[in-house]
């Protein structure tokens, strides 16, 4: 009701007195021809939108309004159910609209009765909602055609009947599970697949703008939709399910039976989720190389040096590296957890979610600014005693912080298994998540366990307060990319601001004399942080002149029969930034893409972004980088994480 209001307001003074012809989009009726000899005749609802302009399905989604008809038929004529072609998905301000943007047709049948005359004059009185992504104008119009007794059909009907999605002959299931509607279609297992969708006719009952999930189990296609709205049920559903993205698709009515289990998961273009095991090896791997992040290997390698320190016996490193590993692990499930219960309950959110939130960041900020005036040597704290060891409960707070500061990233070994874990059972995608939290504690949980790595560490000296201010600078250029992510997110007097509040908070600790100066400065600082608007969208095309990613601009580059080059980043992203120099903002790539006439969209992923959001988890992706190529006419292809200087410009000169 909300954003039907939202739609009425919006519509201009001049719409309250309507033309006789509406002037947005274009109605007519056409009669496909006379009687059949079975008694029945297809009359055709013919719009035009202007450019710019669409129409809705009889389910418009979050907002819009289906067609009205009413008819005015000769005597004993019944008009039936309006027909539809396949919509597609449009997002307008975080609504879901199921639209047509160009010419379409809705194709009504119509049965006259024995006896009843065989010809004569029809007319309708319809009403419609004409929308752009600003402005949406309600038009109407009375719509006349005739039947005649004889002659030859239109041929224009041809082409409207092979755009309707044919009725599937025998039933789908579906049940109610919770928070989710899980629907079974019977398809052929032989039947090949782009990136399904299912329209559902029935109101209030699905959230239009949520992921769908969908599994191949034998003949059936199992969708998982999750549930929004007023509906509390329903004894039947019915609609339309888009194959791919070209048109095709079926219509479905679905009544309530089990719903098979199990089968194979289809991410965007078909592809199968790896073996668990397999999805398990990934994390562990993505997780051990995680300890290569410049914000987490100096806190690995102080920590892995108090293993080393005089007197320390093999019990006390045994204990010391299972506290480390339980911290590492319960920050890691403790984030899975977040993260697979906020998208349970409808938040469109991946991996890496926390640096899409400001407050977060500067959280992050502060952590590392004053990880830094502590290797620097500017105060002690006992959890971060990292070289004069503080027992189990140091060596727990270190994992707890390394994981803290490494899990917003990702790698190529952990990116399809955290992608899985969002799409598996809750119970497989802890595992994963367990996995990953291993992988991260693992080297330190091997010094413990392992005399003869600790006797190949450097012996302690003075020489380690040195090293330990070495490593100070790391945590410091982490600190800088911080402040530089926070000029990104919320502007400029943002990220000072956030400064001062990490400046306050140090002078509180290294500086005791000005401790109340120090938290006056830091509570003054957060007082202003939330008076600070939130800058524009940037725009910037970058080299490749790209253009922002939506649906509709990914449709339509498509539709043009271009090749296009997709990349999914965000500022927050170590790996996607080393690609993008690496491979994507090079002037070869940008002569590459103009000589095979390459379209280049860009989906920033730095602040919450629904649209992406969904984009990647029907791709089987937790988070970026996500990089696809689209050869003209055929599916999108996913590229490695990692790019070579080589990777796009060879493709485009296939092209």
């Amino acid at each position: 009701m909300l954003a039907l209001l939202m739609l009425w307001l919006v519509v201009p003074a001049a719409a309250q007195a309507q033309p006789e012809r509406p002037t947005n989009i274009v109605g007519e009726l056409v009669a496909q021809g006379p009687v059949a000899a079975d008694g029945t005749v297809t009359l055709a609802l013919n719009f035009r939108p202007k450019p710019g302009w669409h129409g809705y399905w009889s389910n418009p989604g979050d907002a819009g309004l289906g067609m009205e008809l009413a008819w005015e038929l000769p005597e004993g004529w019944t008009a039936g159910e309006p027909l539809y072609p396949v919509p597609h998905r449009l997002e307008i301000a975080g609504l879901m609209n199921h639209v047509y943007e160009g010419n379409y047709a809705v194709l009504v049948p119509v049965r006259i009765a024995p006896g009843a005359a065989r010809d004569g004059a029809v007319s309708v009185a319809a009403d419609w909602l004409a929308c752009t992504d600003k402005i949406c104008v309600p038009e109407s119009a009375t719509l006349s055609a005739r039947v005649p007794a004889g002659g030859a059909p239109d041929a224009r009907f041809a082409a409207w009947q092979a755009a309707l999605p044919p009725l599937l002959d025998r039933p789908a299931r579906f049940e109610l599970a919770g928070n989710t509607v899980r629907l079974a279609v019977p398809l052929p297992a032989s039947l090949a697949l782009g990136e399904p969708h299912v329209f559902l006719r029935t109101e209030q009952l699905i959230d239009y703008g949520a992921a769908q999930g969908f599994r191949r189990t034998g003949d059936w296609l199992v969708a998982e939709i999750p549930r929004d709205g007023l509906a509390e049920g329903a004894e039947a559903l019915s609609g339309i399910l888009s194959l791919d993205e070209a048109g095709n698709g079926v219509t479905f009515v679905a009544e309530p039976g089990a719903i098979p289990t199990g089968g194979t998961v289809i991410g965007g273009p078909a592809q199968a989720l790896a073996p668990l095991w397999l999805l398990l090896g990934g994390a562990l791997l993505g997780g051990l190389v995680l300890n290569l992040m410049p914000c987490v290997f100096p806190i690995l390698s102080l920590k892995a040096l108090s293993l080393a320190r005089a007197g320390e016996s093999q019990a006390d490193a045994r204990r010391d590296g299972l506290a480390y590993t339980a911290g590492v692990m319960l920050a890691c499930l403790a984030l899975g957890a977040l993260l697979l219960g906020l998208r349970a309950g409808g938040a469109e959110i991946g991996w890496a979610f926390q640096l899409q939130e400001p407050g977060v960041v500067v959280a992050l900020l502060v952590l590392a600014v004053a990880i830094t005036a502590n290797f620097a040597g500017l105060y002690e704290l006992p959890s971060l005693s990292f070289t004069r060891g503080g027992g189990r409960a140091s060596a727990f707070s270190t994992g707890l912080l390394a994981a803290f500061v490494a899990t917003p990233c990702t790698g190529p070994f952990m990116a399809a298994a955290m992608g899985a874990a969002l799409l598996l059972p809750w119970w497989q995608g802890m595992l994963l998540f367990a996995a990953l939290g291993l992988g991260l504690a693992l080297p330190f949980l091997l010094l413990g366990f392992v005399p003869a790595l600790r006797k190949r560490l450097p012996k302690p000296g003075k020489w380690m307060d040195v090293f330990r201010k070495v490593l100070a600078v790391p945590m410091g250029l982490t600190a800088l990319a911080l402040l530089w992510l926070l000029w990104q997110l919320g502007g400029p007097w943002f990220a000072v601001v956030s400064a001062l509040v990490a400046a306050g908070l140090v002078v509180v600790l290294a500086r005791p004399r000005y401790r109340l100066a120090g938290a006056g400065l830091a509570a003054v600082a957060v007082a202003a942080l939330t008076q600070i608007p939130e800058p524009p969208v940037r725009t910037d095309a970058g080299l490749l002149a790209a253009v922002p990613y939506s649906d509709t601009a990914l449709a339509e580059a498509r539709a043009a029969g271009k090749p296009v080059f997709v990349w999914f980043t965000a500022d927050w992203c170590l790996t996607c930034k080393v690609n993008e120099g690496v491979a994507i903002e090079r002037e070869a790539t940008r002569e590459a893409f103009e000589q095979a006439g390459v379209v280049a969209m860009r989906g920033d992923w730095t602040r919450r972004d629904p649209a992406i959001t969904r984009f990647l988890t029907a791709h089987g992706a937790a988070g970026v980088p996500l990089y696809l190529w689209y050869a003209p006419g055929k599916d999108g292809e996913v590229l490695p994480q990692v790019l070579t200087p080589d990777s796009i410009t060879a493709l485009a000169a296939q092209s």
